[in-house]
C-alpha cells in the first residue's frame, strides 16, 4: 500500500536524522540518494517527518512507529488517508468532523496514560514574561502559516495578481497578507520587489521603528548589523526612506546572496561588508557612527520552532546561555557605533528570557548611557506566526 510506504521511508528517515544539520537538508540528501520518489512522494513523506517532530519531547519514550501514530492523530483534523494505522476505537473518537485536541487528548490519556502533551516542549522554565506556556506548547502542532508584507504602493498590484490567480489570502493590514503554508508566489508575484515574505511578529517589529520619534530626517545613517536575509533592512528602507544603509554579516556568501534580494528590491544604494561581530574589532574603516543600529541577534530561534518542528527533539538546553554569551559579545562591540541622541534595536525571535529580558537588563546596567524606550514581546504562537522579542534603546 502506497501510505504504509511512505509511512515506513518516514520512519526511517527520521531514524537516520541525528539533528547535526537542518531537517531540511537531510530531507534533501535523502531524496537525493532515492530518486524513485516523485514531488508528491516527496511532499507527503516530508508532511508525515514533520508532523512527527511537532511532539517533540512528548513521544521520547516511543517508538518511531508509535510516535508517529500519534503525532499523526493529534496534527491531522481527520484520519483520511492514514486510517490504516488505527485500530477502529481510535477512528471513532476521531472521525466526529469537529472533534477537539481536549477530546483527543483525553482519549489518548485513557490509552497511554503516561502520555503528557504538556512536555512537547521541554523548556517551559526557560520562557520569557508574558509567555502562556500552555498555550505555546500546543502551539507546535500546528504549521504556522505564511505571511507576506507588501511593500509601499503596490497593495492594488499585489491583490490583483493573488486573485487572478485564485491564491486565497487574509488581509491583515493594508500592507500584511495571511496564506496557507506552502502556497508557491514565486510564479505570481515579484518577490521582493512587490512583496517580501515576512512574518506577522517579524513585520510589527517595524512598529518599534516607529518609536524612534526623531528619525525623521532624510540620509539617517542605518547599520544592520547580521543582515542574514536582509528582511530587516528592506523594512527599514519602506519604513524610514532615505536612509543611508549599512548591511554586514559574518558569512560573505550571505551578502552575495543579499546583492541579489536588494537588487531585485530595487535597493542599489547600501554598502556592506563581511565581520564577526562576536570578537572585538576595529571597525572604523567599515562602520561609522550610526543613527540607527538593527541588531537582530543570532539566536536559538525557538520563536520559530513551528516552522523547524526538529528543534524540539534536539535542541540542547545548554545552548540558551551559549546564545546569551554570544549576543553579549555582539551588543558590546556594537553599541560604541550609536551616535548621541541616536537608537538600538535589539530583537530575536526566541521565547527564552535569558536571550530577551536579560539582555535589556544587561545593556542599561552596563551601558548606563542607553536608556530603555520600548521592549515588546511578540507573541505569534496566538496567530500561526512566528514569537519574537524586541527592545529600544537610545544613547543620550
Amino acid at each position: 500500500m502506497r501510505f504504509q510506504s511512505y509511512c515506513n521511508t518516514a520512519v526511517t528517515i527520521i531514524n537516520a536524522y541525528k539533528g547535526g544539520v537542518p531537517f531540511v537538508h537531510h530531507l534533501k540528501q535523502y531524496f537525493a540518494a532515492h530518486k524513485k520518489h516523485g514531488s508528491t512522494d516527496r511532499r507527503t513523506i516530508a508532511h508525515l517527518c514533520y508532523t512527527y517532530y511537532r511532539l517533540g519531547a512528548s513521544i521520547s519514550n516511543f517508538d518511531t512507529d508509535k510516535g508517529l501514530q500519534l503525532a499523526i492523530f493529534l496534527c491531522e483534523a481527520k484520519p483520511g488517508n492514514w486510517s490504516f494505522l488505527f485500530e477502529p476505537s481510535w477512528l471513532a473518537a476521531w472521525n466526529s468532523s469537529d472533534v477537539s485536541l481536549d477530546q483527543k487528548l483525553a482519549f489518548i490519556k485513557e490509552q497511554l496514560p503516561g502520555y503528557n502533551i504538556e512536555s512537547v516542549f521541554p523548556f517551559a522554565a526557560h520562557l520569557s514574561e508574558g509567555m502562556d506556556a500552555a498555550a505555546f506548547n500546543r502551539s507546535h502542532l500546528l504549521q504556522p502559516d505564511l505571511f507576506i508584507r507588501i511593500r509601499p504602493k503596490q497593495e492594488d498590484v499585489v491583490v490583483s495578481k493573488l486573485n487572478k490567480a485564485e491564491i486565497h489570502f487574509e488581509k491583515i493590514s493594508a500592507s500584511c497578507l495571511r496564506l496557507a503554508s506552502g502556497t508557491k508566489l514565486d510564479e505570481v508575484l515579484l518577490i521582493n520587489k512587490e512583496a517580501v515574505i515576512q512574518d506577522y511578529s517579524s513585520q510589527q517589529i517595524g512598529n518599534v521603528y516607529a518609536l524612534a520619534s526623531d528619525f525623521a530626517d532624510s540620509k539617517k545613517r542605518v547599520w544592520d548589523t547580521c543582515a542574514a536575509s536582509g528582511g530587516k533592512s528592506i523594512l527599514a528602507v519602506d519604513l524610514l526612506g532615505q536612509i543611508k544603509l549599512t548591511a554586514s554579516d559574518m558569512r560573505a556568501s550571505i551578502l552575495r546572496n543579499l546583492q541579489t534580494r536588494f537588487t531585485a528590491a530595487g535597493m542599489g544604494a547600501y554598502q556592506s561588508f563581511a565581520v564577526d561581530l562576536t570578537s572585538a574589532h576595529d571597525l572604523s574603516n567599515f562602520a561609522k557612527l550610526s543613527d540607527f543600529i538593527i541588531c537582530d541577534a543570532p539566536c536559538s530561534g525557538s520563536g520559530t520552532w513551528g516552522r523547524t518542528p526538529e528543534h524540539l527533539a534536539f535542541f540542547e538546553e545548554a545552548s540558551i546561555d551559549n546564545y546569551r554569551q554570544l549576543q553579549q559579545s555582539i551588543i558590546t562591540n556594537t553599541l560604541p557605533y550609536v551616535a548621541v541622541n541616536g537608537y538600538f534595536l535589539y530583537s530575536t525571535c526566541s521565547v527564552f528570557a535569558a536571550e530577551n529580558e536579560a539582555q535589556v537588563k544587561f545593556i542599561t546596567t552596563n551601558f548606563p548611557e542607553f536608556k530603555l524606550v520600548h521592549q515588546q514581546l511578540f507573541t505569534g504562537y496566538t496567530k500561526k506566526a512566528d514569537t519574537m522579542f524586541a527592545a529600544l534603546f537610545q544613547k543620550k
